[in-house]
C-alpha cells in the first residue's frame, strides 16, 4: 500500500463554512440565497456532470413540468421566454443552468463528487462530508439538497433478472434503443408514463401499459406561446408576475381539500371543476365502456397526484395499445405473466414505476451527535421540524425535507422559503458566535405531533388510494399539513427560542 496516498486521502481535503450537496433546484435556491446575502464561503456537491437535478436525468420523450412554469421558476429569475405555458424539459435544465451562471455558483460547484457520508463532529461543531472518492471536507453547515424524487424505483418482480429483451426506468432513459416495431409493456401510469406514452405509442408495434389504478386527469392547458405574448412579458411591467400569481391562487385554492378533514362528498364538491374536468375528458377520448372502467379511478380526488394530459387516453385509445389492470406476478423470458395467468411476450420494459420517495439522504449515511444515525433515527417514518431541521442532527438543514411537498402549487416556492430560513440561520450562527444550533427535542416532537394530527384527516391518509406521499406504516411523510403562504409564514425566520444554542 502507498501509506503516503492512504495518509493524504485520510486527510480533509478542504475546508468551507457551508457544503451543500445536490444541484437541482433544492440546491440552487440555497446556493443563490447564500450569495445573494453576501456569503460566498460554501461548496455544492453535484454527482453529475453539471447543474439540473431532475430536470438533467430525466430525459425520456414528453418529459415536461406539470405544474405552470411561471410559477415553477424562481420568484427572482422570471423567464418571460418560456416556449410553452409547460416547459419542456431541456429548458427547464437551460434555465436552471443559466441561474447558475448568472449568480456566479460555477465557481462553487464540485461536479462528478458524490457524498457518501457525513459526521458531526460535537467537539469542533463541524461536518465531516466524505466522497465516495474517499476525499473529506469540512463544514459549519450542511445543507441537504438531494430532494425527494432522485433514486428510481424497480419493483421486486420474481425473475426479472432473466428477461431476455431491454430492460429500463424512464428516469434512465436508453436513448441507443429503436423501440420502432417493438412489443413494448410500460409498467406505471403515474406522471412519467402519461407524459411519454403518448410519445411512443405510434413507434411501436404493440403498447400494454400496466395500470396499479387509475387516475385523475384534467386537460393540460399547453400550447406554443406567441412572440406577442413573449413581448408582452418582457415589455409591461408585472404581467409575468400577474401570470405567476394567478397559477399560485390555482394551487392554493386546491390545497384546502387536499389537508383538511373532509367527507368525501364536501371534498368532491369543493375541487368540482377538476372532478367533472376530468370525468369528460374520459368520457370524450374514450368511447370503449371497458377500457373506461379501466380507467375510472375508485378513490377520492386528490389522494393522488392530479394529472394533467390531454393526449393519454388518445394513446390508450389506439388499436396497437392495451390496458391490464392484473398485476404483474412473474417474468419468464420476454413473457410478462399476471396474476391471472395470462403470459404476454414483450420485447421491452419501461419502468415508469417513480423514485424511492421516504429516504431524504439515503443512500448517504449521515451521523449526527453521538454517532446516531440519520436513517434510523427515521425507523418508522422521516421528521423534521418545519420540515427542515432534526433534533440531534446540528446545523444540518434538510431541503425539500420531510411534509414540505404540496398537493397543490409549486415545490420552487417552498425551496425560496426554505433558503431564506437557511440563510437566515447561517447570518445568525455567524453573528452569535455559536459553535451550532440543534433543534430541541420538545420543539421537533410538537411539530412532528402537530403535522401527523392535521394529516390524519387529509385525503392522503383517508382518501382510498396507494400513494408515494405515505410510508410502508401508512404515515404520510412527505407533505405539508396546510397551504403554502403558512409555510412562507412559518419559516420567515429562524426562532432561535426554537434551538438549543451551543457556544
Amino acid at each position: 500500500m502507498d501509506t503516503t496516498a492512504a495518509t493524504r486521502a485520510s486527510r480533509p481535503a478542504g475546508r468551507v463554512s457551508v457544503a451543500i450537496i445536490g444541484g437541482g433546484f433544492s440546491g440552487l435556491a440555497a446556493a443563490i440565497g447564500l450569495k445573494r446575502a453576501g456569503f460566498d464561503d460554501f461548496v455544492l456537491f453535484e454527482r453529475a456532470e453539471g447543474v439540473g437535478g431532475v430536470w438533467r436525468h430525466n430525459e425520456y420523450p414528453g418529459a415536461a413540468c406539470d405544474v405552470a412554469s411561471s410559477l415553477y421558476s424562481f420568484s427572482f429569475e422570471p423567464n418571460p421566454n418560456w416556449s410553452r405555458p409547460f416547459a419542456p424539459q431541456p429548458e427547464i435544465k437551460r434555465y436552471l443552468e443559466h441561474c447558475a451562471e448568472k449568480y456566479g455558483i460555477a465557481s462553487h460547484l464540485r461536479c462528478g463528487t458524490e457524498i457518501a457520508a457525513a459526521d458531526f463532529d460535537e467537539a469542533a461543531g463541524e461536518w465531516t462530508i466524505t466522497t465516495t472518492a474517499g476525499a473529506r471536507h469540512t463544514a459549519r453547515v450542511l445543507i441537504s439538497a438531494c430532494g425527494q424524487l432522485t433514486r428510481p424505483k424497480i419493483p421486486n418482480i420474481p425473475g426479472l433478472e432473466g428477461f431476455t429483451g431491454e430492460i429500463f426506468h424512464s428516469a434512465e432513459w436508453n436513448h441507443d434503443y429503436d423501440l420502432r416495431g417493438k412489443r413494448v409493456a410500460v409498467v406505471g401510469n403515474g406522471a412519467s408514463a402519461v407524459q411519454l406514452v403518448p410519445q411512443i405509442a405510434s413507434k411501436v408495434e404493440q403498447l400494454t401499459v400496466f395500470q396499479r389504478s387509475a387516475e385523475y386527469l384534467i386537460p393540460k392547458p399547453d400550447y406554443s406561446h406567441r412572440d406577442l405574448e413573449h413581448r408582452l412579458y418582457r415589455r409591461v411591467p408585472g404581467a409575468l408576475k400577474a401570470l405567476r400569481g394567478a397559477w399560485w391562487t390555482i394551487g392554493e385554492y386546491v390545497n384546502p381539500a387536499l389537508t383538511l378533514d373532509m367527507s368525501p362528498r364536501l371534498r368532491k364538491a369543493y375541487l368540482a371543476p377538476f372532478f367533472y374536468a376530468t370525468r369528460a375528458q374520459l368520457r370524450l377520448q374514450i368511447k370503449d365502456p371497458v377500457l373506461r372502467a379501466k380507467l375510472t379511478p375508485d378513490y377520492q380526488i386528490g389522494c393522488k397526484r392530479i394529472l394533467l394530459s390531454s393526449n393519454y387516453y388518445p394513446a390508450l385509445a389506439r388499436d396497437n395499445a392495451d390496458v391490464v389492470t392484473e398485476a404483474i406476478t412473474e417474468v419468464a423470458g420476454t413473457g410478462l405473466i399476471t396474476e391471472d395467468g395470462v403470459k404476454r411476450e414483450f420485447d421491452a420494459i419501461i419502468f415508469a414505476t417513480g423514485f424511492h420517495a421516504n429516504g431524504f439522504v439515503a443512500p448517504m449515511a449521515v451521523h449526527g451527535v453521538d454517532g446516531q444515525n440519520l436513517n434510523e433515527t427515521w425507523a418508522a417514518g422521516p421528521e423534521a421540524y418545519l420540515g427542515l431541521t432534526v433534533s440531534g442532527f446540528p446545523n444540518l438543514f434538510l431541503m425539500y425535507g420531510p411534509n414540505t411537498n404540496f398537493g397543490g402549487g409549486s415545490i420552487v416556492y417552498i425551496l425560496e422559503s426554505q433558503a431564506r430560513y437557511i440563510v437566515d440561520a447561517v447570518r445568525q450562527l455567524e453573528h452569535s458566535g455559536a459553535r451550532y444550533f440543534d433543534v430541541l427535542r420538545d420543539a421537533f416532537d410538537a411539530f412532528s405531533a402537530e403535522a401527523q394530527r392535521r394529516l390524519a384527516g387529509s385525503v392522503w391518509a383517508k382518501g382510498g388510494c396507494t400513494t408515494w406521499y405515505r410510508n410502508d406504516k401508512g404515515k404520510v411523510t412527505n407533505n405539508w399539513p396546510g397551504l403554502m403562504i403558512e409555510y412562507r409564514r412559518r419559516t420567515r425566520r429562524m426562532d432561535l427560542d426554537k434551538y438549543r444554542v451551543v457556544r
